[in-house]
Order: structure tokens, then sequence, then C-alpha cells
């Protein structure tokens, strides 16, 4: 790819970041407005601010690689992207936005009256929060080598940067605008191109078929490994080799290698006739040792395809990032017609990405051999038509990936800030604010330089599974189960997210060796932790039926009951008198009633930092 106009693609794309940020920095006056807006962002905005934070390294550059390298079988990650949304839109949306709180402790608190169960919600925020913020960083550095040869860690500085400047300086309402201009700009940047990548493909001389199985090399092609890595055969190979195979120092022979496992050397060119089919690559100093996701789901397909179902179906509801734009919408049917425009919006999106793995199959399987799959999306222009065009197209797609990169990491740091705090720093200020900022981004941004690159569709699917084995139950029995009690509560998502997030670090980590059954339950746990999840806080809370919090009956009222009825029904219980010259109601205490305010709480209850008074709205900042 030509950086030259890759590049300023980029670094156009960042400065346009920091100006729209710059103005949502101008309106951010109080608490209410870093934290939620103020709760005064409509169902369009929101919507598209809400499609760019979830469009994230997994969607834009990660399906199109697993697509390159597994087929068709990967489609289902945008469907379960995609379907978490009607789950989200049925059970959650707006009961989570009437609860009126500011972030998944907040409610935990508010539903279940106890501060530990508060504490452990938030520690479960930072942890998915930060294993999402890992892979945005790794993509980034990874599209900055792809573009320019930098370090692969000068990418993740780079969003980092950014990112916290927008965060800390205007917080929600900052990252609002940001994530809206955001979309429009990443679904921009991948349909152009694809509309000319399908004329070209369709105007090739023998196009062939994406899908087929394997992938194979349409012409003569040279690949440069890198990384010592594992071949392995299900049938003989002829291919040129000019380094180390097997130990053995090759100059340019042509060597004959039988079924089996060989052992490619870092260093070393293999070059592949036309028509040879693409063999399958393993990663590490045994690949027997080291089993990745694939070689797991390879094995036990269809368990595989169902934890991924399962945890992306589930998992959506209990991103954080994602819930606390609900918080946003003014009101429950807002944060529900949020809901259903998010879901025109990303399911239009997520028909590109595959589009892009099916034609990386044809122009450029050797990325299976590299590792560089994620790289799909960036070199595919370049590589399908080449010149002027193939490179402006190529900068459009890089300029697009880095937005996706800073859209979902501005919305995990503000999740991961806020929470940190409310519940770790000692004030809820806006100065605590930014340092919170500080801290949620400083651990991923270490991390990410000593975590080994997972594929950033996997990495994010891991991040997926922790969320829907705690969050989702708490959500679902919380809004719809009087019985949940704050042991339950907390027993469940110790075992149902603990579990998960140890086999997380354990799949992080290459453990168990051997792959085998023990390695897929761990790469794929959430067909097993979210049961358990849900077991555990049903059983528990049977078992402590004494521990239900009192009023319980009264707060599911709140999170059911359109905001108009439950206005309509304090003012019938609050004696009044008839002002004969107006004919407004009039409270006993002599205000006017002339119902609901907006931005209060029907049940008188101060919030979004507006105290309800005779006089004008005043807005006071913490």
């Amino acid at each position: 790819m030509n950086s030259s106009y890759a590049i300023p693609a980029v670094a156009l794309v960042v400065v346009a970041t920091v100006l729209v940020g710059a103005f949502g920095l101008r309106i951010s006056r109080t608490t209410s407005d870093f934290y939620v807006a103020s709760r005064t962002v409509g169902p369009r905005l929101n919507a598209a601010a809400i499609s760019g934070e979830y469009l994230s390294a997994a969607s834009f550059l990660g399906i199109a690689g697993l697509v390159l390298v597994q087929g068709p079988d990967m489609l289902w990650y945008p469907v379960g992207y995609t379907a978490g949304y009607l789950v989200l839109l049925l059970f959650v949306a707006a009961p989570l936005r009437r609860s009126g709180a500011y972030t998944l402790p907040d409610f935990a608190e508010a539903r279940l009256a106890s501060p530990g169960v508060r504490r452990l919600a938030g520690a479960f925020v930072v942890g998915v929060g930060w294993l999402y913020l890992l892979p945005q960083l790794q993509g980034a550095g990874l599209t900055l080598t792809v573009l320019s040869g930098a370090p692969d860690r000068l990418g993740g500085v780079i969003v980092a940067v950014v990112v916290t400047a927008i965060v800390a300086a205007g917080g929600m309402r900052s990252i609002t605008f940001v994530q809206a201009f955001q979309f429009w700009l990443k679904l921009t940047a991948l349909l152009v191109p694809a509309l000319f990548l399908v004329l070209a493909w369709q105007g090739d001389g023998a196009p062939g078929r994406p899908f087929e199985e394997p992938a194979t090399f349409r012409e003569q092609r040279s690949v440069r490994v890198d990384d010592a890595l594992t071949l392995k055969l299900d049938e003989p190979l002829t291919v040129t080799v000019d380094g180390t195979v097997d130990g053995r120092a090759r100059d340019g022979a042509r060597v004959a290698l039988p079924a089996g496992t060989h052992r490619i050397e870092a260093g070393t060119r293999l070059t592949f006739a036309a028509d040879t089919p693409v063999p399958a690559a393993g990663r590490g100093a045994d690949d027997a040792l080291s089993p990745s996701r694939a070689e797991s789901r390879t094995e036990r397909p269809l368990y595989a395809t169902y934890g991924l179902i399962l945890a992306t179906f589930l998992g959506t509801m209990g991103l954080p990032h994602v819930v606390v734009r609900f918080y946003t919408s003014p009101h429950g049917v807002a944060a529900r017609r949020t809901t259903v425009a998010v879901l025109g919006l990303i399911g239009a999106f997520y028909l590109l990405p595959p589009l892009y793995g099916a034609l990386g199959r044809l122009y450029a399987p050797e990325l299976t051999l590299t590792g560089d799959a994620d790289a799909a999306v960036l070199l595919l222009p370049d590589r399908v038509i080449g010149g002027v065009g193939g490179d402006l197209l190529g900068a459009l797609v890089a300029g697009g990936a880095f937005a996706a990169f800073l859209s979902t990491a501005s919305g995990l740091t503000m999740a991961v800030a806020g929470v940190l705090t409310q519940d770790v720093l000692p004030s809820r200020a806006v100065p605590h604010f930014r340092l919170g900022t500080l801290l949620a981004m400083a651990v991923p941004l270490a991390a990410s330089a000593l975590v080994g690159g997972l594929p950033v569709a996997d990495a994010v699917g891991l991040a997926f599974a922790v969320s829907a084995s705690s969050f989702c139950p708490l959500l679902v029995l919380g809004i719809w189960w009087r019985r949940l009690t704050p042991p339950g509560a907390a027993a469940g998502m110790l075992v149902g997210g603990g579990s998960a997030l140890l086999a997380v670090a354990a799949t992080m980590g290459g453990f168990p060796g051997g792959g085998g059954a023990r390695h897929a339950l761990l790469a794929w746990p959430a067909l097993w932790s979210v049961p358990l999840g849900f077991l555990t806080m049903v059983l528990v809370s049977l078992a402590t039926p004494g521990r239900v919090p009192p009023g319980t009956a009264a707060i599911l009222a709140r999170f059911h009951l359109p905001e108009e009825l439950r206005a309509e029904e304090l003012r019938a219980e609050e004696p009044r008198t008839e002002d004969p010259r107006t004919g407004d109601g009039r409270t006993d205490d002599g205000r006017t009633d002339r119902g609901p305010t907006v931005g209060a709480h029907t049940d008188g209850r101060r919030t979004d930092d507006v105290r309800v008074t005779d006089g004008p709205r005043k807005e006071t900042t913490r």
C-alpha cells in the first residue's frame, strides 16, 4: 500500500476527531454532561453514536480476517453482533433507561440496595472494558504497521493519546458527536471501496468462487514467513523453499513435503504454484502446546458455533460502553427507538466485512500464512484495483479503520472512567473524572505491549463471553424477577463471570496444552458459563428469601411503567386545589403542577444535576 496517501488520510481522521470532540467540549458544563450528556440525546443521534462505538476493530478488520482464514462459518460473528441488539431491545433497553442510573454498578445498587454488589459489578465493568480495549489498540498498531512499517505499538499509543484527550476534556457530550461522525465515516470507508472491488472482481476473466474450500492460490505467489510457524498438510505439497523447513536449510529448491506437520522457521520464503490449496498454519514454539481458537473451532465445530452464538447474542446487553449510552436517552421510549435504529444501521454495515473476507480468499490468501489476516481489508484495494485508484481507496479504508479504533476506544474509556470515578476515586467531580480517564486507558495500553496478538475478532469474542456470563444474568433477572437477592446476584456474577474470565485468561495464555475438548471448553466458555451464572443466581436467591430488598415491587414498577403513567399516578395521589384564575392544579404546598418536568424523576428525587424548583431549572456541578 502507498503510504503517501494512507498516512495523510489517518492524520485527517485524527484531526477531524479532535475538532468534533472540541465542539462537544464547548457545551459540556455539568457533571451530568460528562457522564450521560444530561440525558438529552435523541434516538437518531444516539443510534449513530452507539453504532459508531459498537463497530470496533473486530467489526472493521477482524470479521473479514476470520472469513478469509476459516470461510463462511465465521458469518455467525456479524449475525450474533447484530442479533444481540434484538435481545437488548426486547428485555433490557427501556427498563434500563427508566432505572435512572449512570452506570451498570448504579443499576445494581438501585435494584438491590447493596454497595457490595455495586462494587462487584464495577470490577466486572472495568475488567470487560479493559479486555475489550486491548484489540482496539492492537488493531491500531497493525493498521499503522501495514501502512508505514512503523512499530506495531505506535498506532495504539496514538489512539490512546487522542481518546484520553477527548474523553477527559468533554466526556459524554464530546464522544457522542465523535462517535456519530465516525459511524458514517466507517460506513463510507467500507462501502465505497467495496463497490469498486466487486466491479473489479466481476470484470476479472476468472473470478473464481470466494468460499471454495480450502482457499487456493489463483496464481504463483511467494510468501515470506516473518515468524516461525507450522504447516499442517492433509495431502503432500510441492513448494519452492528459500530458508529452513523441518530443521534443514534450503536454497531455492523444490521440496516435496509429505502429509503431516512441518516446521517453517522465521525468514523463510515459500513459493506456491498456481491452483495450490493454502495450507493450514499454526503459530508458537510448538503448535500442539499453544492451540488456537481456530483449531478448537475446527476440532469441535458445533460446540464452537453454539458458544459463539450464545456469547454474541447475550453479551451485547452487558457491554459497558453500549449500556452507558442508553442512559443518555431522554426516556424509555427513546431508548427503544434508539435500539431499533441501531439494528438497521449495524445490520447494513455488517453486510460489508464478510464481502472483504470472501474477496481476500481470492486475492490475498497468503495472509493466512503470514498471520496478517486482519489486514485483508487494508490490502485488498491495492491487490484488486492497483494504481492510484487502489491507493486512494486504500487510504479511505485506512481512515475508516482508525475511526473504528478511536470511536470504540472512546466509549470503553468513558464507561471505565465513569466507574473508576464513582467507585474508586474520592470524588465524582470533573477533575477526578479526568484522572479516571487516564487510569482507564493506561492499564490496557501497558497490557497491549505484553499480550500476544489473538485475532482481533477472537479477542473481542472473549470479552463478549465474560459480559454474557456476568451482566446478562444480573440485568435479565434484576429487571424481570422480583425474588433476586444481593447474595444471589453476587454469587452469580462471581461464578458465571469469574469462571468465564479465568477461561479467557487461560486461552490467552495458551493453556491447557494439547488442544482437544479441554481447550475447546476454555476457548468458548459462554456455553457453560452463562447457564452457570443464571443457575447460581437463581439458586442462591431462592436460598436467601429474607434478603429480598424492601421496596422491590416499587422499583420494578419504575423499571416497567412508562414515565407518563408514573407521573399521572403520582399526581393523582397528591392532594391539590384548583387555582380559579388559571385552572392549574396546585398541590397543598402551593407549587403549580403542570406535569412532569423533563430531566427529573417523578418520585421527586434529584437527577442529572438538575433540581426542580418553582422557578427556572438550575444546573449545578458537584
